[in-house]
């Protein structure tokens, strides 16, 4: 390839949809121009997306320059809100919605996982694979990156290297049939081993692969597909240093702890609402004070209910992004979760790294020795507790508040997290288009 690579850059989630999916392809595209690739965005209409949250900020961020082509798209979800009665668009696939499902609701995700595979928003492919062909026929574009959730948008990808020869990445920023909510989704055996041959398919004629952590690395792997350890490369989700443009600032009469974007009931916090409601107790002088800023499912809600911290928590729905940056830096500690499902032990939450950025300790809850875990103790971030480390989590939680006490402020001083800046991740992503053929 020439010095500078015209990459076609295919995402589902782009501006003004907002949440953790949108942010590392607009990252990436950010920084990309810096490195010798020059990325057009192919995306979805933004009046017929299927969005479950919209942040318009993030607009502003697109670089000056860049084309973005959105298409039509052909999706399941007004039927699914008027037959419904919801006006939300359904998150994980149509799982984790409730803590029991009706009987509508399960209608709803059998229908999702044996007639929309691999995803609900499989309906957009045609309209976006008509719109590439245009521009790689116009020799516009050498070679194409398909980004996923949703796992559909891989399929366009390979359909483009089927018929193109065209050099193709496909960048899994999360494990697809072993997915946390997978199992939720009721499949017949016809529709899942279907799905699995589509992800055979994407993970065997790729020419490269992106992955979030070494541990989907390893899941891919594992896979019953042709797949070598090289063509598989770990760039993780990381923070963007120009989006922390707020001062620390924690209160002083208040020991606050803050949750940033959605929980839900497989996020298992239960133990940490044992130790908060303990420490109610046993440090009555403190003003604890727990905060969620975003989407809480109704069973998380009960739980917090049921455990007597309905008093001193705040529920603040879906900000911009900025605005939860804001709320991370006005807190005195961030409490962090991952899904408590077997699959959980490849999964890295994409807001982890900005919770690096803030300088904050963090407090999570999920399985000891997992990816998760390695980060937060070699950035000497925090402690991560297993969902069921009451003890432990206790005795930590008790120690900073005897801190706190003589120190409302406890910012950690220094915190290892350069290497997950997206300008850094964004070079090893350049190289990687770069090295191929």
């Amino acid at each position: 390839m020439t010095d500078t690579t015209n990459l076609l850059y295919i995402s589902y989630y782009w501006p003004p949809s907002g949440g953790p999916g949108v942010q590392r392809g607009l990252k990436f595209c950010k920084y990309l121009p810096q490195f010798g690739v020059l990325p057009g965005i192919l995306t979805v209409d933004e009046e017929q997306a299927s969005y479950a949250v919209l942040d318009p900020t993030f607009e502003k961020e697109i670089p000056e320059g860049i084309e973005v082509y959105r298409t039509a798209t052909s999706e399941p979800f007004e039927y699914y809100k008027k037959l419904s009665g919801k006006k939300e668009i359904p998150y994980s696939g149509f799982a984790n919605q409730k803590t029991k499902d009706t009987f509508l609701d399960k209608v709803f995700k059998f229908v999702r996982g044996n007639l929309f595979i691999p995803d609900a928003r499989v309906g957009w492919n045609k309209h976006a694979l008509k719109k590439a062909e245009e521009l790689i026929v116009a020799g516009k574009y050498k070679a194409v990156l398909t980004t996923s959730p949703p796992h559909s948008t891989q399929l366009i990808g390979l359909k483009l290297k089927q018929k193109y020869k065209l050099p193709w990445v496909a960048d899994l920023r999360d494990p697809w049939t072993n997915i946390h909510y997978y199992d939720q989704l009721l499949h017949t055996p016809i529709a899942r081993r279907l799905d699995e041959k589509y992800e055979r398919q994407v993970l065997e004629q790729a020419d490269a692969i992106i992955v979030t952590s070494e541990d989907t690395k390893r899941l891919f792997l594992n896979k019953p597909a042709n797949v070598h350890a090289d063509k598989i490369h770990v760039i993780p989700n990381g923070y963007d240093e120009e989006d922390f443009l707020f001062p620390s600032n924690p209160p002083q009469d208040t020991f606050l702890i803050t949750y940033t974007g959605t929980i839900t009931e497989n996020y298992n916090i239960d133990v940490f609402l044992k130790v908060l409601a303990t420490l109610l107790s046993t440090h009555s002088e403190i003003n604890y004070k727990l905060r969620f800023v975003g989407k809480v499912s109704e069973g998380v809600k009960m739980r917090i209910e049921k455990a007597g911290l309905l008093g001193i928590t705040e529920y603040i729905p879906f900000v911009p992004h900025q605005e939860a940056i804001k709320y991370m830096m006005e807190s005195t500690l961030l409490l962090l979760s991952i899904a408590d499902v077997d699959t959980v032990y490849a999964n890295v939450p994409g807001k982890l790294f900005e919770y690096l950025a803030s300088n904050k300790p963090i407090v999570a809850l999920g399985p000891v020795h997992s990816a998760m875990d390695q980060i937060i103790d070699e950035c000497g971030a925090g402690r991560l507790f297993h969902y069921t480390a009451y003890d432990l989590m206790l005795d930590h939680l008790t120690q900073m508040s005897k801190a706190w006490k003589i120190n409302p402020n406890l910012d950690l001083p220094y915190i290892n997290h350069a290497r997950f800046s997206r300008r850094a991740l964004t070079a090893e992503l350049a190289k990687v288009v770069k090295a191929l053929k």
